[in-house]
């Protein structure tokens, strides 16, 4: 019996790839792709909106 091949799509350019062991740089295509994401994190461009309660601000953040 043979082991299934998974593919996936590359977060950051969407080309399909292997998901596999032999790839060192799952979920993305390349070294390139992830450090496009990796960017992507240090420069906060990943955010979840949320809108601001004013009942939950203390009177030093205002």
């Amino acid at each position: 019996m043979s082991a299934k091949i998974t593919f996936v799509n590359c977060p950051q350019c969407n080309q399909s790839i292997e998901y596999s062991l032999s790839n060192a740089f799952r979920p993305f295509c390349s070294e390139r792709c992830r450090m496009i994401d990796l960017g992507q994190w240090a420069n906060e461009g990943y955010k979840i909106p949320v809108e601001i309660n004013l009942e939950d601000l203390n009177e030093d953040t205002i």
